[in-house]
Order: C-alpha cells, then sequence, then structure tokens
C-alpha cells in the first residue's frame, strides 16, 4: 500500500511540478514518444547516457510508465541530447540490470529513479545520428 501511494505521488509530482519545468531547460535531456492514442509527441524529462551511437536510460516504473508504453505501441522515437534532436529506435532491456546499469548513468538522475522507482527497467535507444 505504502509503495502505491509512493509512486502515486511521485508520478503526479513529475507530471504536474518537476517535468514541465525541467521541459523548459534547453539543455535537459528529453525522450519524444509519439501518444498511443493521441498520435501526438509526448515529451519526458530524464537522464542517461550516450554510447558511442546508443542512448541508455532506466525507468523508474517500468512497463506503467506512460512512455514506455508509447515505446510499445510505437518505437521510433527522438532524444534530445545538449539541446540536440536525435531520431533512433527504442528498446526495452529487461534482462540488463537496472541498477547495475544506473551506476553508469549520471548520478542525479540515478539517485532519483533508484529511490523512488518501484518497477525498474533498462532501455535502450539504438541512435540513426
Amino acid at each position: 500500500m505504502a509503495d502505491h501511494l509512493r509512486d502515486r505521488f511521485t508520478a503526479f509530482f513529475q507530471k504536474n511540478v518537476a517535468n514541465p519545468v525541467m521541459r523548459r531547460n534547453p539543455l535537459q535531456t528529453l525522450l519524444e514518444t509519439t501518444g498511443r492514442k493521441s498520435g501526438q509527441p509526448r515529451r519526458t524529462p530524464l537522464g542517461g547516457s550516450r554510447v558511442g551511437n546508443e542512448f541508455w536510460f532506466v525507468s523508474e516504473f517500468g512497463d506503467q510508465s506512460q512512455y514506455v508504453k508509447n515505446i510499445q505501441a510505437n518505437p521510433r522515437v527522438r532524444v534530445r541530447l545538449r539541446g540536440r534532436w536525435h531520431s533512433g529506435v527504442a528498446h526495452l532491456v529487461p534482462d540488463d540490470d537496472p541498477r547495475r546499469r544506473l551506476q553508469s548513468l549520471p548520478s542525479f538522475n540515478s539517485f532519483g529513479v533508484r529511490t523512488f522507482g518501484t518497477n525498474l527497467l533498462t532501455i535502450r535507444v539504438d541512435l540513426d545520428n
């Protein structure tokens, strides 16, 4: 029960407070998916790391995250890194150890994901450019 309330509070805070503010930062990393119902672009601030032509990150709510559901419906995404957009294809990587993956990602975001996440899931985006 406590985890459920924490998840609901975290989702509410992110959607209504943190994400709108963070999306305005031109250097904030963003994931853009296509809404599975609306067909409209959906932009989510997140942390992760580019390794060659791949971008890795961890979803704190796994397949319950709206952007993960959007990826499942359409894996074509865009990622904004340092103010520049990159197109790619997202892949859910359930066999990857998300806690270990977080150790290689930026510590500020990783702390939040570890603290509030209840269903961690690694995601890799194969970048076109």
